[in-house]
């Protein structure tokens, strides 16, 4: 199976790159399945009901969640009606679920939104947490397993990838909207720090800037907005998974004026 990972989708400019260029990307690429992060998606805090489904029409078959899951009201019908995630490590009766399990093309896929805790809402640990649903998977013959990890401290991205290397398919973290260099397949897993934002390139993790940097020279905090205009980028992990196994996976950098950067991750011997 082919899967391809969108990261965190911020506000309007993100939603027209995922409609100009998603479906061509599945076409092109041979790609089985869509997974995205929508907790930026609608102004740049949560999902609405308009943005869920405007979302989901270009093609994207989950999208998981992160610490702005909360931020939109439409969040909770949304979470029992809709292919949505929220963390799996939310306390016990938070609502919604945090894995889900499809099967394509004759395999099982289970897919898993955990969160970090460095700069995170309190949250259960998210290391045991992973562990323990990892196990349980592979108690019920599941092999082909992918994480979205939200979180703001690299170490701790790094430290999932350090558990549970060769257990899982592959772990991509969110959350910074700054994609990082260390794409790589170790042990059969594929793992990338933060893939990056889809979104503005141009100004501060997608929001305009003039807010963050008068928060930053004067540390007055304020609200943050997404720009009118922008230059735009889209990034999307592809990653081929059989048996568990992570055989080979890029990343591609999509500008909004055509160019296209492709890296290959690298292979751990």
């Amino acid at each position: 199976m082919k899967i391809a990972f969108i990261g965190d989708i911020v506000g309007r400019p993100g939603r027209e790159m995922i409609k100009t260029y998603l479906k061509k990307i599945v076409e092109e690429e041979n790609i089985d399945f869509v997974i995205a992060n929508y907790e930026n998606a609608s102004h740049g805090f949560g999902l609405t009901m308009k943005n869920c489904d405007e979302l989901f029409s270009y093609g994207i078959d989950v999208m998981s969640g992160g610490n702005h899951t909360w931020d939109k009201k439409d969040i909770l019908p949304l979470l029992e009606s809709r292919e949505l995630l929220r963390p799996l490590n939310y306390p016990e009766g938070t609502p919604g679920k945090g894995l889900k399990i499809y099967e394509i093309k004759g395999e099982k896929l289970a897919v898993i939104n955990l969160m970090g805790h460095y700069g995170m809402p309190y949250t259960d640990n998210a290391f045991r947490c992973a562990q323990r649903e990892v196990k349980k998977l592979h108690e019920e013959g599941i092999k082909n397993i992918f994480i979205d990890f939200h979180a703001e401290a690299t170490s701790e991205k790094r430290g999932m990838m350090m558990l549970l290397q060769g257990q899982v398919s592959g772990i991509i973290g969110t959350h910074t909207h700054v994609g990082s260099d260390d794409f790589q397949i170790a042990e059969k897993t594929a793992y990338l720090s933060d893939i990056g934002l889809t979104g503005c390139r141009d100004n501060v993790i997608g929001m305009e800037k003039t807010q963050p940097l008068k928060q930053f020279l004067t540390g007055m905090k304020g609200h943050f907005d997404i720009p009118k205009k922008c230059k735009k980028i889209l990034q999307i992990a592809i990653m081929e998974f059989s048996e568990g196994s992570c055989l080979n996976a890029y990343k591609l950098k999509i500008f909004d004026d055509g160019r296209v950067i492709k890296t290959e991750a690298f292979k751990e011997d």
